[in-house]
C-alpha cells in the first residue's frame, strides 16, 4: 500500500492553503523520491494559487524551488544515490527528443511539465520526479539559500549566459528584489561592473555589500547613454523602457527577467541604429542548472532569505504576496 504524501494545497483561486494528503504515482524505474527539507516561495507561486495566469487546477500544491534528500530511487537511476541532497526547479520533465531538448534548452520544450502546474509541488513533505530533473546540490551551499536559485537563480544565470555576458562588461540591474539581488551576485562574480537601479534608497547598503559598484535611486544622476552592455530588468513595473535602451551601448541588450503588467512601449529607431536587442529568460535546461550550481558553489553565492516553517505556509505566502521579503522567502521543515 502506497504511503500518502502530505502537503499544503489551495482548493480554489485565492483560497488559503490547507492540509492535503495524496497518494503519489508509483516510483518509476527512472524516478527518485525526495524527502523535502526546504522550498523557496517564488512570486509565481502566488500567481498560481490566485490563478492570475488562468492555468491553475485545484487542489493546487505550489512550490517549485525544492531542496531535499533522495529517499528512494528507481532501479535505473545512476546519477543520484539515496541521501544525496538535491534540488528541483520549475521543470520536472520534458520530451527529450525535440529540437530544444536536443540542444540542451529543455525549459523551452513545448511539452515540458511544470513541477507545480498539473502536478503537486514542493509545499509538501515528499515528491517524486524523474531522476534526471533532480540536481545534486554542492555540499558547500546552504540548502535554504540555494532553494531560490533553482528557479529565480536559473532565470538570471541563464539570461546572462544567453546574452554572452563576460568579464569587463557593464551590467545594469533594475530592481534589488528576489531576482535582482541574485543578479548582482552573479554579475559581480562574473567580473562585471554592476550598477543597481532601485526606487528604494534604503537598499543602497545592501546592493553595495552584495557586490554592486554603483547604486542609482530617484534623484540621482543616471549613467550616460551608450554605457551598458546589458541591462537586466527584474521588476514587474511599467517603466520608461526607451530611457534604458538609450543607456545601452551599440549591440547592447535589454534582458527581461520579469513581466510588466502592460505591453512595452518604445521606439524602434534606437534598436535599429544601435543594433540593440530585447530578450527574455526563463529558468534553464539541465546542463545550465548544473553549471549554475557549480558556479554558485565556487563563488559561495546564495539567496538572502527569510525562513518560515511549512506549517506557516499561509503566512509565508502572504508575506510574498505583499512584496515583503528581503530578499526571498523559504519554507523549512
Amino acid at each position: 500500500m502506497t504511503t500518502k504524501f502530505h502537503a499544503y494545497a489551495a482548493s480554489s483561486p485565492k483560497a488559503p492553503l490547507e492540509a492535503f494528503a495524496y497518494e503519489p504515482a508509483p516510483l518509476g524505474d527512472h524516478d527518485v523520491e525526495i524527502a523535502i527539507t526546504h522550498c523557496g516561495i517564488c512570486h509565481s507561486d502566488v500567481h498560481l494559487v490566485d490563478n492570475d495566469w488562468g492555468i491553475s487546477s485545484y487542489p493546487l500544491v505550489p512550490g517549485h524551488e525544492v531542496v531535499g534528500k533522495v529517499a528512494a530511487r528507481g532501479k535505473h537511476v545512476t546519477n543520484l544515490a539515496v541521501d544525496d541532497i538535491v534540488g528541483v526547479g520549475w521543470t520536472r520533465n520534458t520530451c527529450r527528443h525535440c529540437r530544444e531538448c536536443m540542444l540542451g534548452n529543455e525549459s523551452l520544450c513545448l511539452n515540458n511539465q511544470a513541477t507545480c502546474v498539473g502536478n503537486y509541488g514542493g509545499f509538501a513533505d515528499r515528491m517524486r520526479i524523474p531522476g534526471d530533473w533532480a540536481f545534486k546540490v554542492p555540499a558547500s551551499l546552504d540548502p535554504a539559500a540555494v532553494a531560490p536559485l533553482l528557479c529565480g537563480g536559473a532565470a538570471v544565470y541563464g539570461g546572462f549566459r544567453a546574452a554572452d555576458l563576460h568579464p569587463s562588461m557593464r551590467v545594469g540591474i533594475i530592481g534589488l528584489g528576489g531576482l535582482g539581488h541574485i543578479g548582482v551576485k552573479f554579475a559581480r562574480a562574473m567580473g562585471c561592473e554592476v550598477t543597481v537601479f532601485s526606487h528604494s534608497p534604503s537598499k543602497k547598503a545592501d546592493a553595495l555589500a552584495m557586490g554592486a559598484h554603483y547604486f542609482v535611486a530617484p534623484g540621482c544622476d543616471k549613467p550616460q547613454t551608450n554605457h551598458f552592455d546589458i541591462i537586466a530588468s527584474t521588476v514587474s513595473a511599467n517603466l520608461n523602457w526607451g530611457e534604458y535602451v538609450d543607456m545601452l551601448r551599440p549591440t547592447g541588450q535589454l534582458l527581461m527577467l520579469a513581466a510588466a503588467g502592460k505591453p512595452m512601449e518604445l521606439s524602434a529607431m534606437p534598436l535599429i541604429i544601435g543594433r540593440r536587442t530585447i530578450m527574455g529568460s526563463c529558468t534553464g535546461g539541465r546542463w545550465l542548472i548544473n553549471e549554475m550550481l557549480e558556479f554558485a558553489a565556487r563563488h559561495q553565492i546564495g539567496a538572502q532569505v527569510e525562513s518560515f516553517k511549512f506549517a506557516d505556509a499561509n503566512k509565508a505566502l502572504d508575506f510574498v504576496r505583499q512584496g515583503n521579503p528581503r530578499y526571498r522567502a523559504v519554507l523549512e521543515a
